[in-house]
This record gives structure tokens, sequence and C-alpha cells, in this order.
């Protein structure tokens, strides 16, 4: 970063060419790039930001940030941390720790925490001509200690609960079924989806798992070629009892299609995709199984483990909506709900 810093064109900013800036912006340049903590002077009335090499990671997928406003690089947080600045800009340094912030850094919302201090930065004369953004990301401890909260508190819970989902597995199941051969194979691969999800659980403490995760393991035991399916989403992690309950609706889904659906014809196809909005909001998430090339699907005429699962269990533990469409197109499954709902 000292040397993007030399070789910026700092004419077309509002500090002028770098041989004209005060002796105080140098000289806290100086400091800032020769720290290896994450720090970005913010200069003048525009905010003009200069950061170092420590403080890249912390911007991300944000692109071409040097020598731009530090109000629009972090827009979508400006109404948290603008009246910082200007604390800062008024003489008064604030440090906080674990603040937490949405941002938009990845192309997609994403919740994180940090700790920093805003600091004035005065010249010789004791004007304030900027400030200094001292900052660490602590995303990843906040996330430690979220999943051992959540551990302590409901691991005993989860262990109840997936013993019940057992019984009822194996009570609709074999009461459904025409015969014991059916009943054992279709039980045995609703056990299996459901302890693949309780891998990924165990893998995070039973914190949660990635939505990623949870799809691929579900399909992968009925996926032929890799051209059948496409899966498409943002990084989410879901909480433990969703993780299951989208495992299960999945190997549903995928079984379907193998039976009567997409994949049980030569080039029929499913594309798996999900969208996010901000944590916490109301900003609406929604799932989507959508089949293609398949033959033409009606609804069935009873309604067993499976529907209930697809309709019922899911849109309760998501505490959202379903909605299950047999299109002479192919078959689609929609999930949605908000993103408050997906809440540890």
């Amino acid at each position: 970063m000292g040397e993007a810093i030399r070789v910026f064109d700092w004419s077309k900013t509002a500090l002028g060419p770098l041989a004209d800036w005060p002796a105080t912006l140098k000289t806290a340049v100086g400091m800032m790039v020769n720290s290896r903590f994450p720090k970005c002077v913010v200069w003048g009335p525009d905010y003009i930001s200069i950061f170092n090499d420590a403080f890249v990671p912390i911007l991300g997928g944000k692109d071409n940030c040097l020598g731009r406003s530090f109000r629009d690089i972090w827009a979508e947080v400006w109404p948290e941390i603008g009246p910082l600045v200007e604390k800062a800009y008024a003489g008064e340094a604030t440090f906080i720790e674990d603040l937490p912030l949405i941002l938009e850094r990845s192309g997609y919302p994403e919740q994180a925490w940090f700790t920093f201090c805003y600091s004035p930065i005065r010249d010789e004369e004791g004007r304030i001509g900027g400030m200094m953004d001292t900052v660490m990301e602590t995303t990843p401890k906040m996330l430690a200690e979220r999943n051992a909260r959540i551990v302590n508190s409901e691991l005993a819970h989860r262990m109840k609960n997936t013993l019940a989902v057992v019984g009822a597995i194996a009570n609709q199941t074999f009461n459904a079924s025409a015969s014991i051969g059916e009943a054992q194979h279709v039980f045995g691969q609703r056990l299996r989806a459901l302890a693949d999800a309780h891998s990924l659980l165990t893998q995070a403490s039973w914190a949660g798992a990635p939505i990623r995760s949870i799809v691929e393991g579900a399909i992968a035991p009925h996926r032929g070629s890799a051209e059948a399916v496409e899966i498409e989403g943002a990084p989410l992690e879901l909480a433990a009892q969703q993780a299951l309950s989208l495992a299960l609706a999945v190997n549903e889904l995928a079984t379907n299609a193998l039976k009567y659906g997409a994949w049980s014809v030569p080039g029929g196809t499913i594309r798996i995709s999900w969208k996010i909005g901000r944590p916490n909001s109301d900003d609406i998430f929604q799932f989507l199984w959508l089949e293609e090339n398949g033959p033409l699907v009606q609804a069935p005429k009873t309604t067993g483990f499976g529907s209930r699962l697809l309709e019922r269990v899911v849109a309760q533990d998501f505490r959202g909506e379903v909605a299950l469409r047999y299109e002479p197109g192919g078959f689609r499954y929609a999930l949605t709900t908000k993103m408050s709902c997906l809440s540890f």
C-alpha cells in the first residue's frame, strides 16, 4: 500500500498532489503504512481514505477504495458509524468493542463485528484535519462465543428432538409403505439424510451448518452426472433445527425427482438456488427447487410423510410459507421466510 499511495494520482482528489500535503498528514500516513495493525487515515471534509496493507482484508470485495470517501466506502453502515466519525472530527476519540454491523463487501449482506478506535488527528496549530481508524474484525470470536452459548443451552434439547424426529419418520414411513421392503429402503434413505445433516452440525458443534453443504449432502446419494443439477446461492449458516429440516426436505425432493420427476428421464435437470437479504431483518429469504426437461407431473392423490414434511414441517421450522407447484414445465418447490426467522 505504501507504493500504491506513492503512485496514486492524488491531484484528482481534494487532497491535491502528494508533495503539497501538510506535514501532519504525511506523518500520520507514514506511521499508518508502517503499522502491522489495520489502520485507515480519513482526511479532510470529504473523508478521503488512505489505508495500509493490514486494512485491505477489512474491505473484502470492495474495489478501488484508495482515495475514496470513507462515507462512500461504508455507505451501508454510515448511519451507525457516521456519528462516530463526526465525534472524531469534533475532537472526541471513540473506542468500541465488538460493534455489530451488516456489511456489503462480498456481493451479499453479511453480519460482522469490529473493535475499533476513531482518533482525531491534529495539525501543528491544534486544528483537526482528520482521524485515524484503528480497527480489528472480531467476527470469528463473536461467532465462536455464539456457538458456545448455543451448544451449552440447546444440545440436550436437540438430542431429544432428534429422537422424536426419528420416531416420526419410522411411524410415517412404515404406515404409508406398501411393503416391508419398500419401507426399509425409504426409511434407510431418510435416516441417511438425517445422519449426514447431523455430521455437518457435529463439525460445527451443533451451532448450525452452511446451507450449501446441507443441500449437497442431501442430494449426493441421488445425483447422477454433474450436469443434472445446478446449485447457486450466497453463503448462509442455518440454525440446527432448520438445517435438519431442510436436509430431510431436499432428500424427499431428490427421491421424488428420481421416481417421477426430472431425474427419472435422460436430459432432466434440477436447479437449486436461494436468495438472501440482510441478516436479522425483514428482508426475504427464498429457497427454490426447479425441475426442467422432465416428464409431465401431477399432484399426488394422497398425502404421505414426504408431502407433510415439505409443506408443514419445513414451513413451521422456518416460520415461513411453502409452495408446491406441479406445472407442465416441471415441478417447483419454494420456501419463503424472513431473514429474521433464520436467527440463531
